[in-house]
């Protein structure tokens, strides 16, 4: 098997996939939402700059500890163009989503506590749901689960109190 020269510069599509260890598609992906960007050659093929394959180690990073597309997207337009992100950098990112990391952290805990008996959906149907939710007051703040969420029910009310939070 031959390998391909490696511009300095520039990383092809696939050179980008092969070092980075992310498919070609979820590459095409992230460019079509702005979290990466490259340049077209005169015959139309993608051309990116070495500091994507920081950026994209970065994206795949927060990805992993549940950090939105969108939320990683508003990040990395904080940093200069054609500059690679630094440890500086990440610091001060992710620093900013500690709050949101407590947050979830929180949930998952009061999820793994509260399994056996809820699955925080407020439902009529178990004949001893800690949360029950009659006349399904729940409702009229929306669609999906609404008491295991933390942001939703004050730690300082416990979620399984007979009354809504």
């Amino acid at each position: 098997m031959t390998k391909v020269a490696w511009n300095t510069k520039e990383l092809t599509v696939g050179q980008l996939a092969e070092r980075s260890g992310v498919a070609v598609s979820a590459l095409h992906f992230y460019e079509a939402k702005g979290l990466i960007s490259s340049r077209r050659t005169a015959g139309n093929q993608r051309r990116y700059s070495r500091d994507s394959l920081r950026r994209v180690a970065f994206i795949r990073l927060a990805q992993r500890i549940g950090i939105p597309l969108k939320v990683i997207k508003d990040a990395l337009a904080e940093l200069p163009d054609e500059r690679t992100p630094t440890r500086d950098d990440w610091a001060k990112l992710s620093a900013a989503w500690r709050g949101e990391l407590d947050d979830r952290i929180e949930q998952l805990q009061r999820l793994r506590d509260d399994l056996t008996d809820c699955i925080g959906c407020g439902c009529l149907s178990l004949d001893r749901c800690p949360v029950a939710n009659p006349y399904d007051r729940l409702g009229d703040e929306g669609p999906g689960a609404r008491r295991i969420d933390t942001r939703l029910c004050p730690p300082q009310q416990p979620c399984c109190a007979p009354t809504p939070c």
